[in-house]
C-alpha cells in the first residue's frame, strides 16, 4: 500500500499538564507558562506519515516486514501472531525548536523544549487514535529503534526506507548520526496487541520524564534480553 500522510494534526496544549511536567506551581509560574504556551501554539506544525505493511517472515531474533529485516527479539515476539503493522514518523516541525534555541532566557528555552516534547507526544497519540479507528484495532502498541538496546538505532534506516521520502512528505530528515531533524520527531512501528505493552517496562532508567509504565524485571527475563543496570 502507498504511504499516507496526516497534515495539520491538532495539538492542544494544557497548562496543568505542562506545569506537572515542569514540577511547577500555578500560583508561582502559571502566568509565565501561559504566555509561553501562547508563544508555542502557533509554532506547532504537527504532521505524520505512515504505511500499512505486512510481516513476511519471523526469524529467531528478527522479523521481516515488506522485505525489510528488523533485528529485535522483543519485536519478533510481539509480531508472532501479527500480520499487519504500521511504520510511522511524527513531527511537530522545526518552528518551536528554533525558537527554543534562540539566545535569551535559559528557563524560557527549557520550558519551550518541554512543551515540544509534550506536543510531539500528543501528535503521536492523534496518529494512534486514527489507526485505531480506521483499522478497528482494540489494542495497539509501539516500539522505536534505539528505544531499548534490543532494537538498535541502526534500524532507523530500514524503517525510513519503508516510508519513502519522509523529508519531502513531512519535512523529517534522518541524519548520518541516525537522529532525526527536526529533533521533535518520533519514528516507530505500531502493531496490534491483546496485552498492553510499553517499552518502558524493559528500561531500568529510573528518572525518565517520558516513562509510561514501571520497569518489569520479570518481563526482561521473559524476553531473554540483558538487564543493563
Amino acid at each position: 500500500m502507498a504511504v499516507e500522510r496526516l497534515n495539520h494534526i491538532p495539538v492542544t496544549l494544557d497548562q496543568k499538564e505542562i506545569l506537572r511536567k515542569l514540577q511547577m506551581h500555578k500560583e508561582k509560574e502559571g502566568e509565565r507558562i501561559q504566555k509561553l504556551m501562547e508563544v508555542a501554539q502557533p509554532l506547532l506544525a504537527a504532521r505524520a506519515v505512515f504505511k500499512v505493511c505486512y510481516v513476511d517472515a519471523r526469524l529467531e531474533d528478527a522479523v521481516v516486514v515488506d522485505g525489510i529485516r528488523f533485528r529485535s527479539k522483543v519485536l519478533r515476539r510481539h509480531l508472532d501472531k501479527v500480520e499487519r503493522v504500521f511504520p510511522y514518523v511524527v513531527t511537530i516541525g522545526d518552528g518551536l525548536e528554533e525558537r527554543a534555541r534562540a539566545p535569551g532566557d535559559f528557563l524560557e528555552s527549557y520550558v519551550l523544549d518541554v512543551i515540544g516534547n509534550i506536543a510531539v507526544a500528543k501528535a503521536r497519540a492523534h496518529l494512534e487514535e486514527a489507526l485505531r479507528n480506521r483499522f478497528a484495532l482494540d489494542g495497539i502498541a509501539t516500539m522505536s529503534p534505539g528505544q531499548i538496546e534490543d532494537w538498535p538505532i541502526q534500524d532507523q534506516r530500514p524503517l525510513f526506507s519503508l516510508l519513502g521520502d519522509v523529508e519531502s512528505s513531512i519535512g523529517v530528515r534522518l541524519q548520518e548520526s541516525l537522529f532525526m531533524t527536526p529533533a521533535k520527531s518520533i519514528s516507530g512501528l505500531y502493531f496490534p496487541t491483546e496485552v498492553p505493552f510499553f517499552t518502558c517496562q524493559l528500561c531500568p532508567r529510573e528518572r525518565c520524564p517520558s516513562r509510561r509504565a514501571p520497569y518489569d524485571e520479570s518481563l526482561v527475563q521473559e524476553y531473554g534480553i540483558k538487564d543493563k543496570r
